[in-house]
Parts: structure tokens; C-alpha cells; sequence
């Protein structure tokens, strides 16, 4: 698999890094990875935790040749198929937590943090930035639900070999999307979402909670839902809908 991988020690975010970075436009991805973020980026304001040379915090440059930029939620799809695969390797239960979150049962393994750049039709970069809970043992932070491959394993993974193996998939599906067989990883992502076809709560921005049936993603990357008893679909954009894990 062709594509240039870099290791920092420290860095203020991946995604930041490959920003300022030159680099030739020949087509071949360019990956940068790191002990240890000083501003590692959640979506929006969130921050990921991550203790220094335990985990994974990654970042993949792609520069697609043939994807329309009304496609792009087509390489969020890839690598969290991608990432199921590979963590699949090491345990079960392992799902893609709309719309490109990875959970363990009802903990968070992995996050994702998407920039894209379009052309006038087409998508010029995409830099995917990945976070993913490897061998750390205690979590301080806040967040409500993290979990780690080590919490679940009890023994510690090589993180190099992890990476290498999320980055091979991510390339190979985004070389299936470029080729026109984008229908295959939709499939993929859909047999593998977080509660498919199951009742449970969400939250709405008004802050009311209403119950939904998730039906699946849209090819534009609404999450489709349906309130129990009606055949009638809802489509939630992201930051429009929140999931409530503890209900």
C-alpha cells in the first residue's frame, strides 16, 4: 500500500499539522501520527484525552481523484468501516456510532474529527483525524463513556501495528469509492451502526426527548429515524440530533 507515514513526538493537532504541511500533489495519501496532541480536537468544541505514547492520534490525508464533492460523506463511511474492520480483529460488539464514532457495547472506543476541502464538483483533500483508546487504563477526563482496548483486553496492543492496518482499509475503500463502488461501503457501514432497527431515546435541540426507531444513514449523511408506530421517516443532520446512551 502506497502512502508516506510520519511520526512526530508532539504536536498541537494531526489535522493541523497536515495543514501546514507541503506536500506534492501526486495523489498518494499521507498519514502523520503522534504521542502526544497539546490541542487535540473533538467535534466542535470538544477535546479528546489521551495520555502521552498510550493511544492512537492520527491523522490521513486523502486526495481523491473522482469523488463528488455531494459524495463526500461517502469517505466518512469508509473509514468508519475501516476502523470496524480492523477493531473487529481484536474484539467483539464493535459498531459505528453515527456518524463516524466507533463503540465497544455502549462505550466510546474511537472519535473522528472530518475536514474537507472541495473544488468546484469534486473533493480536493479530505484529512480524516482519529482518536482511538489503546492502552491507556484510567480516563480523568469528564467524558461520560470511554473505554479502552486495553480496558476490555487486559493486555497491551502495538499501536504502530493498529494504525497501519486502519490506514491500509481506509485507503483501500476510498480507492472503491473513486472507482465507483460506493454501494458496497454503505452497505457495510449500515450492517455495522450503532442500535439499527432499535427503539431507544434521543434529544432534540430544543432540548425535548423523543423515542425513535434508527433506520439507517442517508447517502448524504442524515441519520433516518422513525417514531415507533409510524412508517413516516425523520432526517436528523449532525449536531441536530443526540443520542442518550444512559436511557
Amino acid at each position: 500500500m502506497n502512502y508516506e507515514l510520519i511520526f512526530v513526538s508532539e504536536t498541537d493537532s494531526t489535522n493541523s499539522y497536515l495543514k501546514r504541511m507541503e506536500t506534492d500533489d501526486n495523489g498518494k495519501p499521507t498519514v502523520v501520527w503522534t504521542d502526544f496532541q497539546t490541542a487535540g480536537r473533538g467535534c466542535g468544541t470538544n477535546t479528546w484525552e489521551s495520555e502521552p505514547g498510550k493511544n492512537l492520534t492520527f491523522s490521513i490525508m486523502l486526495r481523491p481523484r473522482n469523488i463528488a464533492a455531494r459524495d463526500q460523506f461517502i469517505l466518512s463511511m469508509a473509514h468508519a468501516v475501516a476502523l470496524q474492520r480492523t477493531l473487529s480483529l481484536y474484539i467483539d460488539n464493535v459498531r459505528v456510532k453515527w456518524p463516524n464514532d466507533i463503540y465497544w457495547n455502549d462505550r466510546k472506543l474511537c472519535g473522528t474529527l472530518i475536514e474537507t476541502s472541495l473544488g468546484a464538483q469534486h473533493i480536493k483533500t479530505c484529512i480524516i483525524g482519529t482518536g482511538i483508546n489503546v492502552n491507556q487504563r484510567v480516563f480523568c477526563s469528564d467524558a461520560p463513556n470511554p473505554v479502552s482496548l486495553w480496558q476490555i483486553l487486559h493486555r497491551e496492543l502495538n499501536r504502530e501495528e493498529v494504525l497501519r492496518q486502519v490506514v491500509e482499509q481506509t485507503i483501500a475503500l476510498a480507492l472503491l469509492a473513486e472507482d465507483g463502488q460506493a454501494e458496497a461501503i454503505r452497505r457495510e457501514y449500515d450492517a455495522a451502526l450503532y442500535r439499527k432497527n432499535e427503539l431507544h431515546a434521543y434529544r432534540l435541540p430544543s432540548g425535548e426527548r423523543r423515542e425513535y426507531i434508527l433506520t439507517g444513514v442517508s447517502d448524504d449523511g442524515h441519520l433516518l429515524l422513525m417514531p415507533p408506530g409510524s412508517r413516516e421517516i425523520d432526517a436528523y443532520a449532525f449536531k441536530e440530533i443526540q443520542f442518550l446512551i444512559d436511557e
